[in-house]
């Protein structure tokens, strides 16, 4: 199928590097490097799980807070952008937070990555209504204030 350039398109293509990733880690075909770190993600969802296997809702949900619902593959992709981050230690002095909240939540990954991404998500939101890029030094703040 071809997909045109829209935003539309692009989502669907996002959508579908989740479900494919996880279809052939179930299917224990060999991954590619992101595809292993799209399956890890998934695999910590397990509420998820049914949606992937949902042609329509990978191609066509909308996930609105309005409707109190949240958007898993939102959800999952800053999982990924988080972890993205402190492998590269961008923005430096990320890596340092996480291994100390990591040592404050007793080695408890998942929670302390959902308690980052409620900063980077503000982040986002913050530079997406002033139409420019990330305030690193103060998406650092606000996770150093998590420590």
């Amino acid at each position: 199928m071809f997909l045109s350039n829209s935003p539309q398109s692009d989502r669907q293509q996002k959508r579908l590097m989740f479900r494919d990733a996880w279809q052939k880690h179930r299917l224990g075909v060999t991954l590619t490097g992101l595809e292993k770190q799209i399956a890890s993600v998934v695999e910590e969802h397990a509420e998820y799980h049914h949606l992937l296997e949902d042609e329509e809702v990978v191609a066509e949900a909308d996930f609105t807070p309005e409707q109190g619902q949240t958007n898993p593959f939102l959800h999952m992709g800053l999982h990924l952008a988080l972890r993205e981050q402190v492998g590269t230690d961008r923005p430096k002095g990320i890596k340092d937070v996480t291994r100390k909240l990591l040592e404050q939540h007793r080695g408890d990954g998942h929670l302390v990555e959902h308690r980052m991404m409620e900063c980077l998500a503000e982040a986002l939101w913050v530079a997406q209504q002033a139409s420019k890029a990330p305030d690193e030094e103060a998406y650092l703040e606000s996770l150093q204030r998590l420590v």
